[in-house]
């Protein structure tokens, strides 16, 4: 488990101001399944953590048998200046996780010394084990300035669908994400081989922010990635039958991996696109008819 160490005698309580400040939390979570009466049972068998980071009980609203839904709490509601953010996340094998979030997450503005955030996400899943990564989206406010990173380790066997959705600036107060720098990258691994590596780097001053050949000015963007599908292609033709037509979003795949794409201007649309993306995938790839988080609906 990643965890970050306080740095310097007064880093501990977030007492400085200069590149060295930091104030960690980080959560750590594994599924697994258990026996009962009933037959097999997924479980939330490791629940750590440290600092504002938690998760207050699990939800079995698929059944007693079924997926086991969890929330990530992060009282503050957003990340400033200085703050490290890890989750861990396991899933053990037979076992079925679905985790989300209650509420979008917010990235301010830096301080006056441009000090970054962190935020980590590594996703482990064993063989048979199956994770569903959902959080709802991250609101990006000018001048925010960090790094966000998702690694997934995936054993043969395993499935994982997942999202990554981020606005940038807060158009409906007339407040566009025209400074600040926002690092993000991604690494899938199955079996120990590396399958999908990517990373960018959001910067409103770079040529590649307006360029029609890179963010081409869109200010909302959406991943969603999906592994272990039975019939890749099939699933493809099912997204592409049943989504709206729209040059705002593209499905592809390679090497096992399923990705679908949207670039545009309104982040309920991308919601909207990948939440009904997940309703179509998940029973071919978890066997199981999609379940709409409770929390969703607050």
């Amino acid at each position: 488990m990643t965890v970050y160490e306080p740095i310097g005698p007064d880093a501990a309580s977030g007492h400085r101001f200069d590149q060295a400040r930091r104030w960690s939390a980080w959560l750590d979570l594994r599924f697994a399944q258990r026996p009962s009466g009933r037959g097999p049972v997924t479980r939330l068998v490791r629940n750590a953590h440290e600092g504002p980071l938690r998760v207050q009980r699990p939800f079995h609203p698929e059944g007693p048998n079924g997926c086991c839904h969890v929330y990530l709490l992060h009282p503050p509601g957003g990340l400033v200046s200085g703050d490290a953010l890890t989750f861990n996340t396991s899933v053990g094998a037979g076992a079925h996780g679905l985790v989300t979030t209650p509420a979008a997450a917010k990235l301010y503005h830096a301080d006056s010394h441009d000090v970054a955030w962190a935020q980590h996400a590594r996703l482990q899943v064993e063989a048979g084990g199956t994770l569903e990564w959902l959080p709802q989206e991250t609101l990006a406010f000018d001048g925010s300035r960090g790094t966000q990173s998702t690694t997934i380790d995936l054993e043969a066997g395993a499935r994982c669908l997942g999202w990554e959705m981020l606005a940038l600036g807060r158009p409906a107060s007339e407040l566009p994400f025209v400074s600040g720098r926002l690092e993000q990258s991604f690494r899938l691994t199955r079996a120990g081989r590396p399958l999908w590596i990517e990373r960018q780097t959001l910067d409103p001053n770079h040529r590649r922010f307006q360029g029609y050949w890179g963010q081409g000015g869109a200010t909302v963007q959406g991943t969603l990635w999906a592994v272990g599908l039975d019939d890749e292609e099939a699933a493809i033709e099912a997204l592409r039958a049943e989504l709206a037509p729209s040059p705002r979003w593209a499905v592809t795949r390679r090497q096992g991996v399923l990705l679908l794409r949207h670039l545009g201007a309104d982040r309920n649309e991308a919601w909207d696109q990948c939440e009904r993306a997940w309703s179509i995938l998940r029973p071919r790839l978890a066997g199981v008819p999609a379940q709409r988080p409770r929390i969703w609906n607050t």
